[in-house]
């Protein structure tokens, strides 16, 4: 992996070159293997926090770590086409509008001892702004390869939290066109149902059950790509024990290796329908 600057970064895109690299402010890290007609996303993978803002922030390490989406870039890590966000959610959520983006309070909590400066969200809002940039130039050059491509944005939920039975995986889709895409949603979801897990974990997958798919990621893709479906994946947090911090890798790992043959079987037959609509 190298590092690379965002004019770097995009100018290898365009050219279609092949890279792995993490941007030169380390804010989130891109792989391109080969261009394909899909690619997975991990945007609320990330715990970086810059130190400047340790001290005026109110929550804990361990507060921050329970709303992030930790592994998630692990188990997608071995597709073609792989971008994830390396700072936590709570110096900038990735998954929220540039307006709303630096949070003032978070799940309930006052964030911040001293309200931030401007200059300090200035600082975060850059590292949004540009992660944005090279998702455009990664979609676009993706659709205009392929005139048709999928992305799988992954994330986690804290399952626990829920007073009632909630599924292992869940897909929000309320942001994107179900008429057009129901059948390759249904198809996504029935294929996470059936994936095995160790633990006598139950393989259950619903469709906007937990939640909706209202993220700013989707949201943006959608408005910007008339051809590209994002599908906005949860795991509930049994990969993990959320209220000791930690991490089972037995579990991580089985998502990885069923993912690994999983999503390219689902993005091709979405391919295979939506090139043949497009070329009409």
């Amino acid at each position: 992996m190298e590092k690379l600057s965002l004019k770097d970064i995009i100018s290898k895109i365009c050219k279609e070159e092949t890279f792995e690299a993490v941007s030169s402010d380390y804010s989130f890290t891109i792989k391109i293997d080969s261009y394909v007609p899909y690619a997975c996303a991990a945007i609320h993978d990330g715990h970086q926090f810059r130190k400047e803002l340790w001290d005026n922030c109110m929550h804990t390490e361990y507060e921050r770590w329970y709303e992030e989406d930790p592994e998630t870039k692990n188990m997608i890590k071995s597709h073609p086409i792989v971008i994830a966000g390396c700072d936590s959610r709570f110096e900038y959520d990735l998954n929220r509008t540039p307006e709303e983006a630096v949070f003032e309070t978070a799940w309930g909590k006052q964030l911040w001892r001293e309200p931030l400066s401007q200059e300090m969200k200035d600082k975060s809002l850059r590292k949004h702004t540009n992660f944005y940039k090279v998702v455009h130039t990664l979609v676009q050059k993706l659709e205009r390869k392929f005139s048709f491509c999928t992305i799988y944005d992954m994330h986690s939920y804290n399952w626990k939290r829920w007073d009632r039975e909630v599924p292992t995986w869940n897909l929000g889709t309320s942001n994107v066109d179900n008429d057009r895409f129901g059948d390759s949603i249904e198809g996504w979801r029935l294929s996470l149902s059936e994936i095995t897990f160790p633990n006598e974990i139950k393989p259950t997958s619903k469709i906007n059950d937990t939640f909706q798919g209202h993220g700013y990621f989707l949201k943006y893709i959608t408005q910007n790509f008339e051809n590209t479906l994002v599908l906005a994946t949860e795991i509930a947090k049994v990969y993990c024990d959320e209220s000791d911090g930690i991490i089972y890798p037995e579990i991580v790992r089985t998502v990885e290796k069923e993912l690994i043959s999983r999503i390219p079987r689902h993005a091709l037959s979405v391919y295979s329908q939506f090139k043949r609509q497009e070329a009409l």
